[in-house]
Formats: structure tokens, sequence, C-alpha cells
């Protein structure tokens, strides 16, 4: 029987996570009435900026998307599509509707990102980290490009938080030896559960109290 690891999944998963990434940028280069270059961009970077900000910490060659460079094909091609369909349907851009791809994302990139670095025997914390990275920064990366403030560092609702704590799951699943697969598909989809929880519960992480200077 072939056994089933995280090297097993790593490819679809990450073509998941980037997918997700993906829509979650194109939805916000079209809000932002941007160009198809434009929009382009801030999809691609939502897409891959994250995961390639840990392959240069981890120093992992070549890069997901050069390894692949036909989803950057796929990718140029969904963008054009989906801006003449939106445009002839007329389609209601929200804030909500690029917030659950990104929640799909944030889970399937958190766990993939840890897995990846403890496969390289990193201690915990930085494991953990380039989980979060790996997860955050491609948000991150597509909100600077759309002129904003990242939500994750404004918004007071727990997103790095979770992709945090899910990835020090996956660090404890994986010290208590369970399959490596099982180490990335539960911490993910509790994370995804959690961002939507946390969406529609309208959680929030207390804010700094500072005194005004008079």
């Amino acid at each position: 029987m072939a056994i089933v690891t995280a090297s097993t999944f790593q490819v679809p998963i990450e073509i998941c996570a980037t997918f997700a990434f993906a829509l979650s940028g194109l939805i916000a280069g079209a809000r932002k009435k941007m160009d198809a270059f434009g929009v382009f961009v801030v999809t691609g970077v939502a897409a891959f900026g994250g995961g390639t900000l840990r392959d240069v910490l981890l120093d992992r060659r070549p890069f997901f998307w050069v390894d692949h460079a036909g989803w950057i094909w796929l990718m140029l091609f969904l963008c054009l599509f989906a801006m003449i369909f939106m445009r002839n349907r007329h389609i209601q851009l929200t804030e909500r509707a690029i917030q659950i791809p990104d929640a799909l994302g944030l889970g399937l990139y958190a766990a993939l990102g840890t897995q990846i670095a403890l496969g390289l025997q990193l201690p915990v914390i930085i494991c953990a980290l380039m989980g979060v990275m790996t997860a955050v920064f491609g948000g991150v990366l597509r909100d600077i490009f759309c002129n904003e403030i990242p939500k994750a560092f404004n918004d007071y609702q727990p997103y790095a938080v979770i992709a945090f704590v899910g990835s020090l799951l996956v660090v404890a699943l994986n010290a208590i030896n369970l399959p490596q697969w099982i180490c990335i598909f539960i911490p993910a989809g509790l994370i995804f559960l959690f961002r939507i929880l946390a969406i529609y519960l309208e959680w929030r992480l207390p804010r700094w109290k500072m005194e005004s200077n008079k």
C-alpha cells in the first residue's frame, strides 16, 4: 500500500490555497476598478506572496510559481474572463466576498507552510512563524497594492492569531506521530472554521489603550 505523506498532497494543497488567495486578490482589484494589468498584479501577489516569502526565508528553490508556470497562464485567463463576466453581469463586489476565499487560503497555507518547515527540522516557533508568514503575507501585499492598510494589522479581528494557533496545532499533531496528511487537513479546516466564525460573529481582539497627549 502506498504511504500517504504531506508531500503527496503538497502540490494539490498549494494549488487550492493559491487559487483561493488569487480569487481574493481578483475581487480586491476589481473592487478598486483597476485595469486588467492591475487586477492581474494584485491577483498574483495575493496568490504567491506568502509562499514566495516562505521559500526565500527557507532558501527553497525553485519557487512554486516558477516550477508550475502553467498556473500563471491560467491565472491570466482567469483574470480576463472574470473581468468580462463581472462587467456584463454587473455583479456586486462586497468586502465579504473577499473574506471567504481568503479564509480558505489562510487555513491551507498556514498548515502547509508549517509542515514544510517541520520537514526541514526547524525549531517549533520558527515552523509556526513560517506557517503564519505563508498564510498572512499574501493578503498583506494584496491590501498594500490596493493602497489600503493591511486588514491583518488594523481591523482587530483574529487573523494572524488564528493562523499561529493552527500552525502550533500542526506541530502538536506531528509530535504525536499522526499521519502527515491529517496534520495538514485538520488544522487547515479548523483555521478556516474559526476565521469564518470570527467574521460572522464579529470577534475582536483587545485594543491598545493609549492616553492622548494633553
